[in-house]
């Protein structure tokens, strides 16, 4: 399997959707830093499903979704495709028969993340376990990102043994060993809940047996106290018929006593009647008189006002007339006063007009010179930057050549000093290799065991996931088999109750008519509540309005029992029959009925509304006959109204009777998957028992297979790696040689060129010396000039600034007293025609007052005379006043017997009902009890009384409340607890198998993943050791583990460059540290080589000599593993056979440029 290709959109930098191909085995991605390289290892490592927005270099995972640049809108989501090639069938299982598997992965801005396997929407553990032991992974060795390197060497044992895990293939078995374990965990909360309810459930059923015993008691006590109740109320009963009759006799006295009350009420009405029309005659004299008297004193008061108000206008004009001449001569003073200051202000005016004239054209001559001192200040500054930016150049190209100098230098330093090493090494090489023959039959010995241990690897991989598919599919069988069961166990009991329920509210309660029935040989048939369904909502409608007829026996035809009902002796009987289907009016509750036509006589006439407002505006229309019923059981007629709300186990009968019906359909259906579920567990358990038994057989064989290999492996690796180091280290030798004088010609052409810049550099700055003294004595003059022209500008704006203000101030008071002086001028003619009007008015107020004065005296007299006629008058209508209250008095005198007598006789009829009701309710309680009041009155003892009775019954009830709570369902609910505590005990015992077996799978794996890890160790540790000298050329490195238990001990690695003792790997320099990553990973890429292998500016820290050797080692391992690396190493580049270059000419924008380096030679060439 190798990567094929990878899409990307919107993800980080490619915000347009990019397709990056690889078609071979060795690709690189090159371009400049911050261009978006590394977020092509970021798009791998995100599909696969990496978790954390750290390792992708985020804060949350909707970083990586663009978020716009400079030109581009942020966009709404990201999505990554990878393409693998699948030809070789690597991916086992069901994709081993697809060709090509593309991985896709979707993120949108609110952070949630969608998984697509070919184009199928699946869960991130999916493509998890496809990786699974393969090497790939979001953090496994086949990525290798910038500064993972050091980070790997550098790593905890704990975090270095994940890279040996995934190489041994392990990860799978750990990851079904979490599994079980968390199912383990599981069974054990299972087991604990399910032992306290066991516990729990002992503890009710021994508390259930107490209620029993105690309910057997109640029952007894029940009866007795019904039976001492029953003879209390017909004695009661019998003293309320007493009562009655006493209270009907002293209703008759009080109505006789009323009506004399009555007769004399009437007398007195008449004669109050007769005074009224005698007191009306009287008040008309009366009020005549009053108006007459009244007119007169009107007019006398008009002439008195008349008289005083011409006194009082004479004196007020006079007034007037005295303050008007005061105002005009002070108006008139003002008015001169304000013509003198207006004179005044118009000559300043004047005086002001041309020295503001001037100070404004001083003023403007100032601000064009300070404009152009600003500018001439500008233009210095301008050839002041013009001149640094120049002058900066040379600075700076001195400076990186006299960086570049010491740099040369110490590189051609430590070519010198490595050449020489290199020689030294050369002359002491020895040669000598085993024999050829040897290394011919271990190799063939090898490939015979690697045959064998590829057959059982490929047969215990298939044993292990058909026994992953089969224990699944036990798990499963028997977690349904257990819901199943309880959920059986729940409708059972919920059947239970409801038939008790239904069964209490069907109940006669008459054992004549019960008997009837059985005589008949029509007790066994259906009842009318079981042969009809209601719909959804109008169960309590229809209960209302059919009642009792719900318990109606459904017989074929009431004609054939009409002769047999003689021998009904009492109870009531209920029959129906059908009559066959009729088709019902949407508007009649018979149509919320479907039944086989027995109902829609019952139901005739009674129509259904949706609520109580619905039915109001119906019931106008209703017929005689007719009544309306509400979904809520409100029911009404034309005149009357009945609502119906029973609380007891009577209400709800249909609704109880349909969720039975659909109970008993459900339990069938249960039962049978019950069954079925019970056999496929069975079957599956039998798989797993013979798949067990093959696997182990399977992996003895591998591990006895395993041993040989790894033995044989061992002696050939060591003498191959003895030859090959030999020669390689020559070859190495020679090449470093080579390499080392041609880099040494180089350093010292590049420190000659360094030092011609620096030089010229050097003469460059000492010119712009001259240059720069002069530009700043330029700015001091420049600068003097501003700072003059500045003041003078300030001086003079302020100068004219105050003179402006001085004028328009004087301005605004003239323009004011201009308005003052029109206002006072127009105010003094006011002034003058008010004065005129005055003494015109006072003149003619001086008219004679006799004539009203004699008026005055003549209304007087008449007014005497008007008031002696008014005082009889109001004596005559007082007598009648006086007898009307006396008659009104007598009235009411005999209106307030009469309410006492009326009062007295109603309280008599409330008692006397109030008497009646309780009797008729005590008679109609005796009834529904099914006792006969005439009966228990009969069997009374001689001198039974209420007290004696009241006391034996308070006796019971107490025998009762000593009892406590009593459970009266407790036998029946004892016997379904028992059922459940039987049930629950089998489930216990079936979850502690299933732990057995769990743990026994636990060790199991345990057992299989120290095998592998312990195998796998071994053969990295072998490899590192042949692949690190290879890198260092020379000295050694190996493995080691930090403890003894093989499933958690960690892992250290050591390593000692050519010439060094270090006592720990923390010493090695930055380069070393590279190196060994690098042995160490390879090492375990020969051992189990991943599809491909990213590294991410990997050589960063190698000098080119360890580049040529990284670069070798990368070419070598390229025909067996897929390279993709990001570089920005020449020699790197080179050895790739496709250069894929990522560019950001648009900011912000990653883009992708392809070059085949072969095509590109052959296009050079020619």
């Amino acid at each position: 399997m190798r990567l094929k290709s990878i899409k990307l959109a919107g993800f980080k930098s490619f915000v347009d959707p990019t397709t990056i191909h690889f078609p071979s085995n060795m690709c690189a991605v090159v371009g400049p830093n911050g261009c978006g390289k590394s977020n092509v290892i970021d798009a791998v490592r995100w599909v696969m499903g990496e978790s954390s927005a750290k390792n992708l270099r985020g804060e949350s995972m909707a970083d990586v979704i663009f978020n716009g640049s400079v030109n581009r809108q942020p966009v709404g989501k990201a999505s990554i495709e990878l393409v693998f090639d699948n030809a070789d069938g690597s991916v086992g299982g069901e994709y081993a028969s697809y060709a090509e598997i593309a991985i896709r992965r979707l993120v949108v801005r609110e952070g949630q993340s969608e998984y697509f396997l070919n184009g199928t929407r699946c869960r991130r553990r999916d493509i998890t376990d496809i990786f699974l032991g393969t090497g790939l992974g979001p953090r496994s060795y086949a990525i290798i990102e910038q500064g993972m390197i050091s980070r790997l060497i550098e790593s905890k044992p704990e975090e270095l043994r994940v890279f040996i895990e995934e190489a041994a293939g392990i990860s799978k078995y750990k990851e079904r060993r979490k599994e079980t374990a968390s199912r383990m965990r599981r069974t054990l909360e299972n087991l604990e809940r399910l032992t306290d309810l066991r516990d729990e459930l002992e503890r009710q059923l021994q508390h259930l047996q107490r209620q029993a015993q105690a309910a057997e008691k109640y029952t007894g006590f029940k009866v007795q106290e019904r039976e001492l109740k029953a003879q209390l109320q017909a004695l009661q009963w019998q003293e309320l018929d007493r009562q009655i009759k006493i209270a009907a006799q002293a209703i008759g006295e009080l109505e006789v006593k009323l009506e004399a009350v009555h007769a004399e009420h009437q007398q007195v009405d008449t004669a109050i009647e007769q005074h009224r029309v005698d007191h009306t005659e009287r008040t008309d004299v009366f009020n005549k008189v009053q108006a007459t008297y009244y007119s007169l004193g009107s007019e006398v008061a008009r002439i008195e006002q008349t008289i005083k108000h011409q006194q009082e206008r004479g004196h007020q004009l006079s007034e007037d007339l005295v303050q008007t001449r005061a105002n005009l001569g002070e108006s008139e003073s003002h008015l001169g006063d304000d013509r003198d200051k207006l004179t005044g202000w118009e000559t300043e005016i004047a005086t002001l007009a041309p020295e503001l004239e001037m100070l404004q054209a001083v003023e403007e001559a100032s601000a064009e010179t300070l404009l152009q001192a600003e500018q001439a200040m500008h233009n210095w500054q301008h050839k002041w930057d013009e001149f640094n930016q120049h002058a900066a150049q040379p600075r700076q190209q001195s400076e990186v050549q006299q960086s570049r100098i010491q740099h040369v230098e110490q590189v051609l330093q430590r070519i010198q000093n490595r050449t020489r090493q290199l020689e030294e090494e050369k002359q002491g090489l020895a040669s000598g290799a085993p024999a050829n023959t040897e290394i011919d039959a271990l190799g063939e010995r090898l490939a015979q065991i690697e045959l064998t241990m590829a057959r059982l690897e490929e047969r215990g991989e298939t044993l292990v996931q058909t026994l992953a598919t089969t224990r699944d599919t036990s798990t499963n069988h028997a977690t349904t088999l257990n819901q199943v069961r309880s959920q059986l166990q729940q409708m059972r009991g919920r059947q239970a109750s409801l038939e008790a329920l239904q069964q209490a509210a069907m109940e006669d309660g008459n054992k004549a008519v019960g008997e009837w029935l059985q005589a008949q040989q029509i007790a066994d048939k259906p009842r009318l509540l079981e042969q009809m369904q209601v719909d959804d909502g109008w169960q309590l409608a229809v209960e209302t309005v059919l009642g009792d007829y719900l318990q109606a026996v459904c017989v074929d035809d009431i004609g054939q029992l009409g002769n047999l009902l003689g021998n009904l002796e009492q109870g009531q009987l209920l029959l129906v029959e059908s009559t066959g289907n009729e088709q019902q009016s949407a508007q009649l509750l018979a149509s919320k009925v479907r039944s086989d036509g027995r109902v829609g006589a019952l139901l005739s006439g009674v129509r259904s509304a949706d609520d109580l407002s619905q039915a109001m505006a119906q019931r106008s229309s209703l017929a005689p006959h007719e009544s309306i019923i509400t979904r809520d059981g409100v029911w009404l007629g034309p005149n009357w109204l009945r609502v119906t709300r029973l609380a007891d186990e009577r209400g709800g009968v249909i609704a109880r009777q349909q969720e039975l019906e659909s109970l008993a359909s459900g339990l069938a259906s249960e039962e049978l998957h019950e069954t079925r579920l019970a056999q496929d567990l069975l079957e599956s358990q039998n798989a797993l028992t013979r798949l067990e038994d093959q696997r182990q057989d399977c992996q003895r064989e591998l591990q006895a297979s395993t041993r040989q290999h790894a033995d044989a492996s061992a002696q050939l690796s060591a003498h191959q790696a003895k030859i090959e180091q030999i020669n390689a280290r020559r070859e190495r030798i020679n090449t470093e040689i080579d390499e080392s004088r041609g880099q040494f010609r180089q350093e010292q052409e590049a420190l000659a060129e360094s030092r011609q810049l620096l030089t010229a550099a050097i003469e460059c700055m000492e010119a712009d010396s001259q240059r720069r003294e002069e530009l700043l004595s330029t700015r001091d003059q420049t600068r003097g000039t501003l700072d003059s022209a500045r003041q003078k500008a300030r001086h003079d704006k302020d100068g004219s600034h105050q003179v402006a203000m001085r004028h328009q101030s004087l301005q605004t008071q003239l323009n004011a007293m201009r308005e003052s002086i029109a206002r006072t001028d127009r105010q003094v003619a006011q002034l003058r025609e008010r004065r005129d009007s005055l003494s015109a008015s006072l003149s003619e107020n001086d008219n004679p007052l006799e004539e009203l004065q004699a008026q005055l005296e003549e209304q007087l007299k008449l007014r005497l005379q008007a008031e002696g006629e008014l005082g009889d008058a109001r004596q005559l209508v007082a007598d009648v006043d006086y007898l009307l209250r006396e008659a009104e008095q007598r009235r009411t005198a005999i209106e307030h017997r009469a309410e006492t007598v009326r009062t007295e006789l109603e309280q008599q009829r409330i008692g006397n009902e109030s008497l009646q009701v309780q009797r008729e309710t005590i008679h109609k309680q005796l009834s529904a009890s099914e006792h006969q009041l005439e009966d228990i009155l009969q069997n009374m003892p001689e001198g039974a009384n209420e007290p004696q009775w009241q006391h034996s019954l308070e006796q019971v009830a107490n025998r009762i409340t000593r009892l406590g709570p009593i459970n009266l369902a407790a036998i029946d609910e004892y016997d379904l607890q028992s059922e459940r505590k039987n049930y629950l005990d089998v489930q216990n015992e079936d979850l502690v198998t299933a732990l057995e077996t769990l743990e026994s799978a636990i060790r199991k794996i345990d057992k299989e993943t120290r095998n592998r890890f312990r195998d796998t160790f071994d053969k990295v540790n072998v490899s590192l050791q042949d692949l690190f000298p290879k890198v260092f050329g020379g000295g050694s490195a190996y493995l080691e583990m930090t403890g003894d238990d093989l499933l958690n001990t960690g892992i250290t690695i050591m390593a000692r460059p050519p010439g060094k003792k270090n006592s720990t790997i923390h010493l090695l320099s930055g380069g070393e540290k590279a190196l060994t990553a690098i042995a160490l990973v390879f090492s375990i890429f020969q051992l189990n080589p991943a599809p491909f292998c990213i590294l991410d500016e990997v050589d960063a820290p190698l000098d080119d000599a360890n580049t040529g050797r990284y670069v070798r080692l990368v070419k070598e391992m390229s025909d067996k593993v897929q390279f993709i690396f990001i570089t920005h190493n020449k020699i790197s580049m080179e050895m790739a056979d496709q250069l894929m270059g990522v560019t950001m000419h648009e900011p912000g924008v990653s883009r992708l440029v392809s070059v085949d380096v072969e095509e590109a030679a052959e296009l050079a060439a020619s």
